[in-house]
């Protein structure tokens, strides 16, 4: 018996002190789910790209002291009749590396819906300057999807928290010479 119980609670402190790598979100979101079974209907509607900042971790007292962050990552449809498009959620970490892509076939957002990325804290991937891209679709003169990242922290009776909101992309082609094209994102 005294075996057991001792073996019990070794098991218990290698667990508890076992850092977690499976990175999670909050309340997973079942991306299949809600995935278009007829891609052809996106083809008339309006494109758009909007980036969105998120750290995972940001500096304190100098370039050499960081705190880790959880970032909630907000998806919001703010139609009330139409449903939104989201053809890409791509991750990318400060060094503009692509950390992961949330979904490979274009999903929807019912009206007024929102659906939420979760970033551990413990997930560093994304650095000081991690950010999104999303990639989106909408009826024609309907209102966009709005992305807005909350970043918290807490330690103690400490608490850090702040919010950034995503910015609509758009591509123009600027001609410098030709054939060279280049573009520009204003």
């Amino acid at each position: 018996m005294k075996h057991f119980l001792l073996l019990t609670v070794i098991s218990l402190l290698f667990w508890s002190c076992h850092e977690q790598k499976d990175f999670s979100t909050v309340d997973p979101v079942n991306w299949k789910k809600r995935a278009i079974k007829d891609v052809s209907v996106l083809d008339s509607l309006e494109q758009g790209t909007t980036y969105l900042s998120v750290y995972s971790e940001i500096y304190s007292l100098s370039e050499h002291r960081t705190h880790d962050l959880t970032a909630t990552i907000s998806l919001r449809n703010t139609h009330r009749s139409d449903s939104v498009f989201l053809t890409k959620a791509e991750y990318f970490n400060t060094e503009g590396d692509l950390i992961r892509t949330y979904f490979t076939d274009p999903i929807y957002l019912k009206p007024m819906e929102t659906v939420e990325i979760v970033i551990d804290e413990i997930d560093k991937e994304g650095g000081t300057g991690g950010n999104f891209i999303f990639d989106w679709v909408v009826q024609p003169n309907s209102s966009e999807p709005l992305f807005e990242a909350v970043m918290i922290s807490t330690s103690g009776q400490q608490g850090l928290s702040f919010t950034t909101v995503g910015k609509r992309l758009k591509l123009s082609l600027i001609h410098i010479s030709e054939p060279t094209r280049r573009y520009a994102i204003s």
